[in-house]
This record gives C-alpha cells, sequence and structure tokens, in this order.
C-alpha cells in the first residue's frame, strides 16, 4: 500500500510552514476502527511536532517516544487476554491506575485520553501552529468519540482513567534524569576533554556540544547505559600507515568516489533535526506504515509501539553513554587537519562526538524488535520520505533496512566504518535486551 493510500485512511496533521491542516475526517476511514485511528492520529502528528518543536534533537524524540509507547500500551493490557503489565519489569515504574472492576470502559477514550495528555505534556514548548494542532486533534477525535452514542458515564469514567495513566507515566519520566533535556541541550557545566584526538566544535558560537549528560538518564530495560558497552574505538594516530588514518581516508575516498546509490542512500537516512522527524521518529513512521499496510490486530499495535519506543530510548542513552566515554573527533576535523584543508562532509556534520554511530545503535535496536513483532526477512518497501520528495526504498528484512542505514553515515562523511560497526553491535545487544521483556503471560 503505498504512503498516499495509508495516510487517506487516518487524521493526520501536516505542519506546512507551521501551519497545521487537517487532512481527512475519521468517517472517512471506515477500514479502521477508531481504536486505530486514535494511535494513527496522535503518532502522527507527535512526528510532525518532533520536526517542528525546538529542541527535538533525536535524544529527546526518542525519549517521548519510548514514555508515549509504555503509557499506550498500559492503558490497552486489559483488553488482551494473554497480556501482562510491564509494572515490574521496567526500571522505577511503579504502580499504573488500575480500572475498576465491574465497571464498563470504552478503549477507544481512554487511548486517546493517554495519548492527548502525554502528548500535550512531551510538547509543552511546541510552537503556537503546534499548539493549536493539539488542539484541532482534540476536537476532532472528541467529535468522533461522542459520535458513537456511547454512554456518558462510561466516556467520563475512561477519559478520567486515561488521564490518570498518563499522570503516572509522566510522573514516572520525570524521574529518568532527561526531563530538562530539550531546554538544555548545551550546559555550561560540561567541558569538552582538550587534546587531538577529541572532538571539537565545528560552530565557533557553540563550543559545547549537544546532551553531554544524556548517558546518565535512567534507561527502560537496561539496567545502565552502559551494560551494552562496547569496545574503545581505534587507536589515534596521525600516521599514514596507521589504523585510525586509513579509516579516515576511507570517509574522504568514499566523499570522491561517491555512487549515485550511495548518495541516494545517505540521504533518505540523513534525518537531520528539525528538518525532518529525526532517526527515531523516521523508525517509529516506517512501523506506523506497516501496521496499516498489515491490518495488524490492536495488540501488535501496542506491543509495536511499546518495544520500539523502549529501544529507541534505550538505544540513544546507550549510545551517548559510550560517546561521552571516548569523545572522539569527527572525520571532518581529522581530514581538515591532516589530509585536506577544504574537505566538507556531505551531510551535515551533528554537535556532539562520533564514537559510536547514534543511527546504527538505534537502526540496530529498531530492527532486533521489529523482527520479533513481525518476524525474519520481512521484506517491505520505507515511504518515510515521500513528502519530501526521496524515493521509497525497499528492503528484504528489518536488519538489512538497519545496516544501511548504519552505512548511510559513512557514505554522507560523518563517521569512520568502527563507529558504524561497533554501533550496530551496540544495538543488537541493546535490542535484545528490549526483546526479553515479557508482554505476554
Amino acid at each position: 500500500m503505498k504512503k498516499q493510500m495509508i495516510k487517506s485512511l487516518l487524521l493526520i496533521s501536516s505542519l506546512g510552514i507551521l501551519g497545521l491542516v487537517l487532512h481527512a475526517r475519521a468517517d472517512e476511514a471506515p477500514s479502521l476502527p477508531l481504536e486505530k485511528i486514535v494511535i494513527n492520529n496522535w503518532y502522527g502528528l507527535t512526528l510532525e511536532l518532533i520536526r517542528h518543536t525546538p529542541g527535538y534533537a533525536p535524544p529527546v524524540a526518542s525519549r517521548t517516544l519510548g514514555y508515549m509507547g509504555v503509557g499506550l500500551y498500559e492503558s490497552l493490557v486489559p483488553d488482551f487476554k494473554n497480556y501482562k503489565s510491564l509494572v515490574g519489569q521496567l526500571n522505577a515504574l511503579g504502580k499504573v491506575p488500575k480500572r475498576i472492576a465491574n465497571k464498563t470502559y470504552d478503549t477507544a477514550t481512554i487511548e486517546n485520553a493517554v495519548l492527548s495528555s502525554l502528548v500535550h505534556s512531551f510538547f509543552d514548548n511546541t510552537g503556537p501552529s503546534g499548539a493549536q494542532s493539539m488542539k484541532n486533534l482534540d476536537k476532532r477525535l472528541k467529535q468522533n468519540l461522542e459520535a458513537r452514542g456511547i454512554p456518558q458515564d462510561v466516556m467520563e469514567r475512561s477519559r478520567n482513567h486515561g488521564r490518570r495513566i498518563a499522570t503516572a507515566i509522566f510522573e514516572w519520566a520525570k524521574t529518568d534524569g532527561g526531563m530538562n533535556g530539550m531546554h538544555t541541550g548545551y550546559p555550561q557545566t560540561f567541558t569538552p576533554p582538550q587534546g587531538a584526538n577529541y572532538w571539537v566544535s565545528l560552530v565557533p558560537t557553540q563550543s559545547r556540544p549537544l546532551l553531554p549528560y544524556w548517558g546518565n538518564n535512567r534507561p527502560m530495560a537496561l539496567k545502565t547505559g552502559d551494560e551494552c558497552g562496547i569496545s574503545a574505538p581505534l587507536e589515534y594516530s596521525e600516521k599514514p600507515d596507521s589504523a585510525f588514518y586509513k579509516e579516515a581516508l576511507e570517509v574522504y575516498t568514499i566523499s570522491k568516489t561517491r555512487s549515485e546509490e550511495q548518495t541516494s542512500i545517505a540521504r533518505f537516512w540523513s534525518d537531520d533535526a528539525m528538518l525532518s522527524k529525526t532517526p527515531p521518529g523516521h523508525w517509529m513512521g516506517l512501523l506506523m506504515q506497516l501496521l496499516v499496510e498489515k491490518n495488524a490486530p490492536l495488540e501488535m499495535y501496542a506491543e509495536g509501539y511499546a518495544r520500539l519506543g523502549i529501544a529507541v530510548n534505550d538505544a540513544f542513552i546507550g549510545c551517548w553513554k559510550t560517546k561521552y566515554e571516548y569523545n572522539l573527533l569527527r572525520p571532518v576535523t581529522y581530514i581538515k587537519r591532516l589530509i585536506d584543508p577544504k574537505w566538507e562532509s556531505m551531510l551535515t556534520t551533528p554537535p556532539f562526538p562520533e564514537y559510536p554511530s547514534g543511527h546504527s545503535t538505534q537502526s540496530a535496536a529498531a530492527a532486533e524488535v521489529l523482527t520479533q513483532l513481525m518476524g525474519e526477512n520481512q521484506s517491505f518497501t520505507d515511504h518515510t520520505h515521500d513528502e519530501d520528495g526521496l524515493p521509497a526504498r525497499s528492503y528484504t528484512s528489518f536488519r538489512a533496512a538497519a545496516s544501511e542505514a548504519a552505512l548511510s553515515r559513512l557514505y554522507g562523511g560523518i563517521h569512520y566504518r568502527a563507529a558504524v560497526e561497533r554501533g550496530l553491535e551496540q544495538g543488537k545487544c541493546i535490542g535484545e535486551k528490549v526483546a526479553k521483556l515479557q508482554f505476554k503471560r
């Protein structure tokens, strides 16, 4: 199913130039039950808000998606016969409000209350257009929920229950260490280490790197941010016959000989903050696309958003822990210093240390949980960037897509090969940890 066909099933909001317009009504999507329409619309809006909300760097986006996934899942567990709560499995997740026994609840209303509350809470600093978009979606979904003629007491009980779950999840989030990430991305309390092998800023007005303490955040499934640690990067050297120099030279050589296909791969997976849905948003959007294509059951929606959200949340914590352990310089710094002073990377070099590749870590983690959810050798076509004018790309498996996403950073000139390969190892480890969570009894 093409993305345009999928989009016609949703109430998705689109942010043109910060102007939000609802494209369809829920009653124009008879092939989807309202429970799925509610989920798709809040996630669709979330991905657009990530793209346009100040401070929403990829780690911040991954955190929001993690808590949204857990909140959605916990709201739906009572509706699924063989599923169990994640309370007691995720770090510091205490009690989640339960439904009152022998009382009737409406699933779609609970979902809507949970997701609406969490989106409003996590995007409290979005601009006027984003705030209006949330208001518009609240109004439209309220109309469609109430149009079904469900008794008012059931609706009210369901709304209140959903809001209580959202409050519990947001209170849990407040204690993880990342609450102010979108507001304090470049803290003055962090001083980058000095030395030839260390990261340096490419922007004279911003000498500090992004989110240096993010790796100290409390993960959800991992015990600590360094549970899936990886080996140290190659020993730094400026000698032309050294392994480190050769890796930098490979980046430089690829930039001079890059094929059309390699260029397309680099652009497809670029996913720059404020210009896209970010890397975790890319994988979340892909999940939304595939769930609609497959007409997946509601159970797969709940488990999929939770597993993938937890995976990308923990992947960025693990990756950032390692990045700031080694604080390795970027290829552009090394190449300008020792190979070609006029060289520039094809992709914009991001403002944080190089090793390992965040794309590689989070993509491998995502691939592991999506493989668990949908199976080995699941072929698909990724329509993430259709609206941006980039051709869709097809893959034979989630792991194949993750490998391509990782290599895209080498093709784009912003990572050495070791960062790509070790990042995939780290992400695989994190994904496997998340895969061990017991969703079913």
